[in-house]
């Protein structure tokens, strides 16, 4: 190696050695934090952030292993430079509803770039008491209760190898986010846990969701009005609802939803398989490039694959009068597995908006109750179908 070569092979390796040696750590033990299990260390872990982010170089908040009571704990931004957060410990909220009274949530990220969480971690939500409060098959209402994670505003940034347990609602709430990657999440809560959906998204685009395991009361990934460019594949989902788009058009000024595709999850003893769903009597909306492809599904209770443009889930709504949500360029292919209903296939769009350039490849649905072989159920679409698909699909269409 010639002389000029070494020295600057010794050049970048000081500039290297410089960057990591120059990034600090903020230790939230150092900040008072106590890590009994007993004592609120929401004041440590808020301290430790606004020392971080105020850093003019690249910074990491420690939560070491251990027990942390914490109630609502912000990370807001914007911060000087990127900051990462090591979650190794276990945060746990108050059990009871009342001694969380943030209506954003319980730990949220707010205006941050270039974030970074990791470290195997758990946030526990203690969700049981609050979910005998949200009984909102009865109510037709939901109570506004915490959402364990919500990143709101935040970008390129990359969230991995952290637990989700037991939230009292949501479990991670992503809007207005963009270029943001959920890798490696778990999410745990038993299926009577209500509104508790695993991921939900709104309103950003360019989201990742990748080699996600989801256990909980309701969809396991949801996503919401304005969402853009979302990536769900390699997620491993049940119980709960299953991968839903929409809700949608329930609300005046709903944003497009465009470009989203699911692939490759396995999709095991949920409610539900894969559905897009609109409200009736819905504002006009749009909802177009949505591909579902490559799913596994294993014993699901109610029709695997749905577009369900009549949504009504608590009876309280004009069921009568058709959807304005446009519905256009989707794609089922791929799809296997069995189904406890005999309708395994079911398209009902609007009537009033019937749904454009539905595909339909390589289905093998197979019934395994007692009342015959797998069926599906049309309505107002008329789907490209090709490839072997069973059961047979739209062959009695009724516009």
């Amino acid at each position: 190696m010639g002389s000029k070569s070494f020295l600057g092979t010794c050049f970048l390796f000081l500039v290297a050695f410089s960057l990591k040696t120059n990034a600090a750590d903020f230790d939230i033990k150092k900040y008072g934090a106590k890590a009994d299990g007993r004592t609120d260390d929401s004041q440590a872990i808020n301290n430790a952030w606004r020392d971080a982010c105020a850093a003019a170089t690249p910074s990491t908040v420690v939560i070491a292993k251990g027990k942390y009571l914490v109630g609502p704990v912000r990370f807001g931004g914007p911060c000087k430079a990127a900051v990462s957060i090591r979650v190794e410990g276990t945060l746990q909220a108050p059990a009871e509803p009342e001694k969380l009274k943030s209506q954003d949530g319980w730990v949220v990220f707010q205006n941050v770039d270039k974030l970074s969480v990791f470290g195997g971690g758990t946030f526990d939500g203690q969700g049981k008491l609050a979910w005998s409060k949200n009984n909102c098959a009865k109510t037709g209402k939901c109570n506004s209760l915490p959402i364990n994670i919500r990143l709101t505003g935040v970008t390129n940034s990359h969230i991995q190898h952290i637990t989700s347990l037991n939230s009292k609602l949501f479990h991670m709430n992503v809007i207005n986010c963009k270029h943001l990657t959920l890798e490696h999440i778990t999410i745990d809560a038993p299926q009577e846990s209500l509104n508790t959906d695993g991921i939900h998204i709104g309103r950003s685009s360019n989201i990742n969701v990748t080699n996600a395991n989801i256990k909980t009361g309701d969809d396991c990934v949801s996503i919401g009005d304005g969402s853009q460019q979302i990536n769900v594949e390699k997620v491993i989902c049940g119980p709960g609802h299953g991968i839903s788009i929409g809700s949608l058009g329930r609300y005046h000024n709903e944003q497009p939803v465009e470009g989203v595709t699911v692939r490759n999850c396995t999709i095991s003893n949920t409610s539900n398989g894969v559905r897009i769903k609109t409200w009736p009597a819905s504002p006009n909306g749009v909802a177009s490039n949505l591909h579902f492809e490559d799913i596994i599904m294993n014993n699901v209770k109610t029709t695997p694959v749905l577009i369900d443009q009549g949504y009504c889930p608590y009876g309280q709504c004009q069921a009568r009068l058709p959807s304005k949500v446009k519905i256009t360029n989707v794609s089922f292919k791929n799809i296997r597995g069995t189904s406890q209903d005999p309708v395994a296939v079911k398209l009902v769009c609007s009537k009033g908006i019937p749904c454009q350039n539905v595909q339909v490849a390589d289905i093998n649905l197979t019934y395994n109750g007692n009342k015959g072989t797998a069926t599906s159920e049309c309505a107002n679409v008329k789907p490209t179908v090709s490839g072997k698909v069973n059961p047979q699909v739209c062959a009695k269409n009724v516009a």
